[in-house]
């Protein structure tokens, strides 16, 4: 055992002792590992950073919720759009929220919403002088808090006095709020939302940003009122929290089984509306981020093909020029197998060594990225080992030709080279 180690640190030192007579060969030979391994290490921090802060703020939508709209949520990719039999389906309601509340027992609360976005240049926020740029507009009800895990920091929430009586009376997002009384009390406060004058009655708590961007820039007004203003369309969405984790699948058929019902969908048809959670959201987000793997798959595979093709030019000049020591090496005992391990084990370490750089350089990248953009990093450590064990990989098996050569030459030929 100890004679092996010998002659593995022995290989090693060797490996190492080439690399630096060659430096410059050697950088280019393992430059397309390099790319490969920093482009798996990169990547994955960056797609591994986008998922948790997805997660979170999927999370911070609100715990457990179900959501039911006319479409099924969708990534469009070309022009595709949406089919004929979805532009025909029936709107969800708000008449249906208050079926689901009444008529299904797993539901603890409802929160239809409506959103207005003001066209061409957004909604319009004043208060006196100040404006608060282009926020979201949204009618809900006081569901909307808990199911929505949006409560009010100071001041008060939407109330049913307000869904009753059509109030005029509004809740800030924490920018609306800096943004038209930077140093004042908000509360009790007259502003003018597209024209209309509300006057604010709270200032909901502070979001987490998701990719940098905050997602504070809004205010709600009771739902009651946003119809009365806005008498659009009745297509609402709603949000529907449960009334515990463990009633999430039961709530969920509950809900289906009542608008297939309250629908006339045919016991053999499809449904004409969807129903999904949170975790659907985030399958249907790691799907996408499955398509940033894939390409990561391939641009390292490529990599890793020309740093090997590289490798193995490389490790074949290597042992033209050393055939006389191969020769010199045989003739005082060495085997064939002796010779095998010690180019097999330079092109490793060559190729390891490019490994390591790459994880070096793909964690530089992922942290410069989490600094100078929106954008999260997470390195792992199962991407370090991953990127690290291949780039061995590669100098195993596209070490194998030159190697099996070097151990097949003659040794009297081989002293005979010149």
């Amino acid at each position: 055992m100890k004679v092996q180690l010998l002659h593995l640190k022995d290989s090693i030192q060797m490996a190492w002792f080439t690399m630096r007579t060659h430096k410059m060969r050697s950088f280019l030979t393992i430059l397309g590992v390099l790319v490969g391994v920093a482009a798996v290490i990169g990547m994955v921090a960056i797609v591994q950073g986008l998922n948790k802060s997805m997660a979170a703020q999927i999370e911070s939508l609100g715990a457990n919720v179900i959501y039911v709209s006319r479409f099924e949520p969708q990534v469009q990719v070309g022009g595709g759009g949406r089919s004929e039999e979805e532009r025909k389906r029936k709107y969800i309601t708000f008449e249906d929220a208050m079926a689901i509340k009444e008529l299904c027992p797993a539901v603890e609360a409802v929160s239809p919403e409506k959103y207005w976005w003001q066209e061409p240049d957004g909604n319009q926020v004043k208060y006196r002088d100040k404006e608060a740029r282009n926020p979201q507009l949204g009618g809900v009800v006081p569901e909307y808090a808990v199911v929505n895990n949006c409560f009010a920091s100071e001041g008060r929430f939407i109330t049913d006095s307000d869904i009753n009586f059509k109030t005029y009376v509004c809740v800030l997002g924490i920018d609306v709020a800096e943004a038209l009384f930077p140093h004042a009390d908000p509360i009790g406060k007259q502003i003018l939302v597209n024209n209309n004058r509300f006057i604010v009655v709270g200032v909901a708590e502070k979001k987490p940003a998701f990719l940098g961007y905050s997602q504070n820039n809004y205010l709600l007004i009771p739902y009651t009122t946003y119809r009365k203003i806005y008498s659009s369309s009745e297509s609402v969405w709603l949000a529907v929290k449960p009334k515990s984790k463990a009633g999430i699948e039961a709530a969920t058929d509950q809900i289906t089984q009542l608008l297939r019902l309250r629908r006339g969908v045919p016991y053999n048809k499809e449904n004409d509306f969807a129903v999904f959670t949170q975790d659907y959201l985030m399958d249907m987000y790691r799907s996408i981020t499955g398509v940033a793997y894939l390409v990561m798959i391939v641009i390292s595979s490529i990599a890793l093909l020309v740093g090997g093709v590289g490798v193995m030019n490389i490790m074949l000049v290597s042992v033209t020029e050393r055939t006389r020591e191969i020769g010199i090496r045989k003739a005082l005992g060495a085997k064939r197998r002796n010779i095998l391990w010690q180019f097999l084990i330079e092109a490793m370490t060559l190729t390891g060594t490019g490994g390591i750089m790459g994880i070096i350089f793909g964690a530089a990248l992922g942290i410069f990225v989490g600094a100078v953009t929106p954008l999260s990093a997470t390195i792992s450590l199962w991407s370090v080992i991953v990127g690290f064990s291949f780039s061995v990989s590669v100098g195993l098996f596209f070490g194998i030709y030159p190697a099996t050569r070097s151990a097949k030459l003659d040794p009297i030929e081989a002293l005979r080279y010149e």
